[in-house]
């Protein structure tokens, strides 16, 4: 099978699923290219588009959640949004690429990729079979005007959702979000810390930011640092994604007590060998975590979608909710010290959480061309 993957940058876990599901269209034979679509344009248009969402998130969190809530109503209105009619420039150049290298099928794990198809499907341009696989918990603002073959969402819990607001029910597939098998690993959590140089008789917590290194990750840190001065026995490991400028400032302030780590491709090694993750809700470091079996503390969302992630996740009783200060820090070191907790977390993580979302969403495919 000839497949074609497209995703965009706005956030590492778009990429992140789509590179998951690349991982496993190739390890069963198919050949498959992934590429922003942007990149017809240029790369230089792809990094703008990219960039424009990340920088909002880095900057200016509230703001972002408020364009968001502005999305959740424009959708309301009997008109495409202001979104779609962006993407639809691009329509030509990808129905030209196509023309020119002909697929069986498109995976998307963003909808900017699917509302240019959508537009080239309106012209009456003939498509291969088109797949849109959501990365959030919920039914993002504009999913409803990507018209495709199929919808991959991450739990039969959230059709009623996404059918009302306008996906056909028939198209809907719950399949999970797709992670690496890498995250699915049965390699014990002592030899991991061994691989990472980490020693084996502390208790490892590894704080996060996805791919933006977003979150209140200094306070986070600050606090715990202060905590942890008179606890030799808990070591700290953060890890900033590709935000450079909390790297070098968490390396010029806590450099000569953690370990801070900037963009890694080792994340799957990391959660297997911490004790405690605390991260902000994105779709694909919550998944991940929850196929790994971690246990999982939260901190305060980015509103929007990430706001949907920390309900379903907190319903389910896959992670607990912390906050940046004293207290919050107390509760989560507390856990630490309560193994039935984790216990309980990661059997509902194994409930509630589809591992082998990859996999499922490659037969789709499959039976879609068939």
């Amino acid at each position: 099978m000839e497949a074609l993957i497209l995703s965009c940058g706005t956030g590492g876990g778009h990429n992140a699923a789509a590179a998951a599901l690349k991982e496993e269209m190739e390890r069963r034979g198919n050949h498959v290219t992934m590429f922003n679509p942007y990149d017809l344009h240029s790369a230089e248009l792809a990094q703008k588009v990219d960039q424009a969402y990340v920088g909002l998130v880095k900057r200016a969190p509230k703001l972002f959640g408020v364009v968001y809530g502005m999305g959740n109503l424009y959708r309301n209105l009997p008109v495409r949004s202001p979104v779609y009619h962006l993407n639809t420039h691009m329509a030509e150049r990808m129905a030209e690429y196509l023309r020119k290298h002909p697929v069986d099928v498109i995976l998307m794990t963003h909808i900017f990729p699917a509302q240019i198809l959508t537009s080239l499907r309106e012209q009456g341009v003939q498509l291969p079979k088109t797949v849109l696989v959501a990365t959030d918990y919920t039914c993002i603002p504009f999913m409803e005007e990507c018209v495709c073959d199929a919808y991959v969402i991450p739990t039969g819990e959230l059709k009623s959702e996404f059918v009302g607001r306008g996906i056909p029910a028939e198209k809907i597939y719950p399949l999970g979000i797709p992670v690496s098998r890498s995250f699915s690993t049965q390699m014990s959590q002592t030899d991991a810390k061994r691989a990472l140089g980490m020693n084996t008789e502390h208790k490892q917590i590894l704080i996060a930011g996805g791919s933006m290194g977003a979150g209140k990750l200094q306070k986070a840190i600050h606090l715990l640092c202060s905590r942890l001065k008179q606890d030799s026995t808990v070591d700290l490991t953060i890890i900033c994604g590709n935000n450079e400028t909390i790297y070098r400032q968490m390396k010029t302030r806590f450099g000569d007590r953690i370990r801070v780590v900037g963009q890694t491709n080792q994340m799957p090694l990391y959660l297997r060998a911490c004790d405690l993750y605390l991260s902000k809700a994105g779709g694909l470091s919550t998944t991940e975590a929850a196929v790994n079996g971690t246990l999982l503390c939260l901190l305060p969302s980015i509103p929007g979608c990430e706001s949907h992630n920390v309900d379903f996740y907190e319903r389910h009783g896959m992670c607990c909710t912390v906050t940046a200060t004293r207290s919050g820090v107390k509760q989560m070191l507390q856990l630490l010290e309560k193994p039935e907790v984790k216990e309980q977390m990661v059997h509902n993580q194994q409930t509630y959480v589809e591992n082998q979302s990859a996999g499922k969403i490659c037969e789709l495919a499959d039976s879609l061309v068939q």
